[in-house]
Parts: C-alpha cells; sequence; structure tokens
C-alpha cells in the first residue's frame, strides 16, 4: 500500500521541481530581454532614433547627413537617410543585408552580407558595382584602398580592393566569423573575429596577426578614431560597446545592449551606435568632468 502513495509523491516532487526550473528558466531570460541599457562611468545615453527594423550600419556623408540601412536579406534590404526633420528616406531597396557603410571619395560604400551581392559605391546618384567577396560585413577605407572582411566560418578574409586596378588582394584568410573592419588616423587596421571572441591588429609584416582584445562576448563593429578603439558585441544578450584606450585598457561604454551593431562618430565625446535587438540608434556621451 505504501508504494503506490510514494510513487505518486515522488512523482509530484519531480513535477515541482521542473515546473520551479521552468519558471527560473523563464525568469531569467525575461531579465535579459528587458533589462536596460546601463551606462558606464563617465558616460550616459539616450534614444536618439527608435522603431527602425533591423538597424545595422551607420554613416555620414560630408554634409553630415546620417545614413542607415535595415538588414532585410533576399532584397528587401534599404538605405536610409535622415532628413532635417528627423523622419527618414529611402535612399536604395533591393539590397540583401546590407550590413556596412563607409565614405568613400564623397560618395558611400555599401556591403551586403549574402553570399554573392557585390560591395556597391553610391556616388552622385549612381550606384556602382566594385568588387565582389563572400558575406562582406565590414568595410572601412583610407581613401587609396577599401577594404572588407567576411562573415564566414573558418575560411572568412580580410581583402583590399584597389579601385585604380580594381584588383583584389586577400590579406588574411581562414578567419572565423570576421564582422568588425576599423582604420586608425595612424593607420593601424583591427579586425574582429565574432567566433573567436577577439579583436587583432593587422600586421603585414607577420604571418600571424596579434590578439589586442580577447575573451569578448561576440565582437562585432569596431571604430577607431582618437579617442580609442570602440567595440560593440554582437550578442542577442548582455552585449557591451568597449573602448580602448591609448595603453590598450578596456573599459564599459555601454552594458546589456541587445545585438549591438555600427558605432558613429559624431562630435568628440558623443557617439551613435545602432542597437538592432532593440530596433533603435543610441546616442551615448562623455559627461564632462566635475559633473555627477
Amino acid at each position: 500500500m505504501s508504494e503506490p502513495y510514494f510513487s505518486g509523491w515522488h512523482r509530484k516532487k519531480i513535477f515541482l521541481a521542473a515546473f520551479a526550473l521552468l519558471v527560473s528558466t523563464a525568469s531569467f531570460l525575461a531579465w535579459q530581454h528587458y533589462f536596460p541599457v546601463t551606462a558606464g562611468a563617465g558616460w550616459t545615453w539616450k534614444i536618439y532614433l527608435d522603431d527602425v527594423e533591423l538597424v545595422s550600419a551607420l554613416a555620414r556623408d560630408e554634409q553630415g547627413i546620417l545614413y542607415l540601412t535595415q538588414e532585410f536579406n533576399k532584397q528587401r534590404g534599404k538605405l536610409l537617410k535622415q532628413l532635417p526633420n528627423g523622419a527618414l528616406q529611402e535612399v536604395m531597396a533591393g539590397l540583401d543585408k546590407p550590413d556596412g557603410l563607409a565614405t568613400f571619395r564623397g560618395g558611400m560604400l555599401i556591403s551586403q552580407e549574402s553570399a554573392e551581392s557585390p560591395v556597391l559605391w553610391l556616388h552622385q546618384g549612381q550606384k556602382t558595382e566594385l568588387f565582389r567577396g563572400r558575406h562582406i560585413e565590414g568595410i572601412a577605407s583610407d581613401e587609396k584602398f577599401i577594404y572588407a572582411i567576411e562573415d564566414v566560418s573558418a575560411v572568412g578574409r580580410l581583402l583590399r580592393y584597389d579601385p585604380a586596378t580594381r584588383q583584389v588582394d586577400v590579406l588574411r584568410d581562414d578567419l572565423n566569423v570576421g564582422e568588425g573592419l576599423a582604420i586608425c588616423p595612424d593607420g593601424r587596421i583591427f579586425y574582429s573575429e565574432k567566433k573567436s571572441g577577439w579583436i587583432k591588429l593587422y600586421r603585414p609584416a607577420l604571418a600571424v596577426d596579434p590578439v589586442a582584445h580577447g575573451g569578448l562576448n561576440q565582437p562585432g563593429f569596431l571604430l577607431c578614431n582618437e579617442e580609442g578603439l570602440w567595440i560593440a558585441e554582437d550578442a542577442t544578450h548582455g552585449a557591451r560597446l568597449l573602448q580602448a584606450d591609448a595603453s590598450g585598457t578596456l573599459s564599459i561604454v555601454l552594458d546589456h545592449l541587445r545585438s549591438g551593431q555600427t558605432i558613429l562618430p559624431i562630435a568628440p565625446g558623443r557617439l551613435l551606435v545602432a542597437e538592432q535587438g532593440r530596433k533603435r540608434i543610441l546616442e551615448i556621451s562623455r559627461i564632462p568632468s566635475g559633473k555627477p
């Protein structure tokens, strides 16, 4: 008589434990999803633009006009620009996962992360196909060359395109999900391998590039300017915006981002960052010394 009673009690105990685990897991996932972005010491943030589905790349032209992309696939991606009244206007449609923007010789470079889509140059209203790669994501230029990186597991490449000769050189291969690419004012080139969790410094004289920063949470887009190297993590939960100073020391600018994307400077101590997971663009500002 005691065995059925024990079996029923045992089953009930297992059910309650499983239910508690389910509730705990759901609560944790909800906490991850809704936990607000927090600013690191010395920084503050606000929403710059909201409700932009799959916002990804950001760039400003020579007149300071903001351009941005919506990273839809299957030729549904778009390039938009912000009008003086704050509204967004479509500039180009029919793109396939447009994931990178960079200014180049008075125009705008657009990379597409699909398998065979070309890098485009939009200049004076005309669209020109420059070169092709495999799932090109990050793109940057020093005005002489165009650099691009491929978002491919294990066999991604760092590319350099010469507009004068139309030649594409492979600078590095066997990259593990290359995403971000940044050229510093002093000419240094950093690139990220999202799957490996590190940022590397391109050193053409070496066979293997040194790791500048490791142990990161899916590092994606990069920016390098006079204030240092900026890193946006492309993780779905708990992503950060980081800054490395001249000594290489990392500090947290923002925490609890959802899929951080392109970082764009708009003034000293002020930047925009696309937060794709929440369909918005954030404006980050450094708090002046002496203020709380």
